[in-house]
This record gives C-alpha cells, sequence and structure tokens, in this order.
C-alpha cells in the first residue's frame, strides 16, 4: 500500500493552526481563571468558553490538515472564505478609523495565499480531492 506524501505547504500550515488552538486553549483558560477575579466575570468566563471551543476546534482542524483528511481541506476553504469576506466587509471601517488597514490586507492577501495553495492540485490529490 502507497501512502501519500504530504506537501511541505501543509505541514506549515497544520503546524502554524495546532500553534493557534494551543494559545487560544491558554486564552479561554485564562480568561475562564481570571473571570470571577473581575467586575466583568461573567463576560469574562463567556470569553473563555468561546476561546476554548475554538481552540479545540483549531486543534482538530490542525489533526484533519496533518492526516490530509479531505473534510479538513473543505471546512478549511470554508474558513478562509468566510475570512476573507468578513475582512473585506470591515476594510472601510479600517480606511475610516485608520487603524488595522494594513493588518485587514496582509490577513486578505495571507488567507488568500492559503486557498490558491489548497486548490493546488498536488494538495488537492494529498486530500483525496480530485483535480480537473
Amino acid at each position: 500500500m502507497q501512502t501519500k506524501s504530504r506537501p511541505l505547504g501543509v505541514t506549515i500550515i497544520a503546524i502554524l493552526i495546532v500553534i493557534a488552538g494551543i494559545l487560544t486553549l491558554l486564552v479561554g483558560i485564562g480568561s475562564i481563571a481570571i473571570g470571577p477575579l473581575t467586575a466583568l466575570g461573567l463576560v469574562f468566563v463567556a470569553a473563555g468558553v468561546v476561546s476554548l471551543i475554538i481552540g479545540i476546534a483549531y486543534l482538530v482542524m490542525g489533526y484533519g490538515l496533518w492526516k490530509g483528511k479531505g473534510w479538513a481541506w473543505t471546512i478549511s476553504m470554508i474558513v478562509l472564505i468566510i475570512g476573507i469576506i468578513i475582512k473585506l466587509i470591515s476594510l472601510p471601517r479600517a480606511v475610516a478609523s485608520g487603524s488595522n488597514f494594513s493588518e485587514d490586507i496582509v490577513s486578505i492577501a495571507i488567507s488568500a495565499f492559503i486557498l490558491y495553495y489548497l486548490y493546488r492540485p498536488h494538495v488537492k490529490a494529498y486530500f483525496g480531492k480530485t483535480t480537473f
């Protein structure tokens, strides 16, 4: 049985997503821990729970990308497209306020590049997606 070789870019993306997942989990744990100590305790705890859920989702995504699971490729496409749309919608606000404009442009560019990369034939083949 021949095993498929993971493209280097997928390895890098998966590692970065796992790191983001770990950091998001730590933010969640911290928010839950300091929540009771603040006046906005419930807000911190709620944000912490959301961060924990997102962190776990990142870890699952990283695993799926690492292992070449087709569902991970599909979810990555959805998340990247949603992220690009949200950043595009927020650009006028960033221009008007003068803040985060360059961050939004860089974020859009990185997401677009990853989207392009994940559509490359050898990457799609790794995830078992058909290429045309």
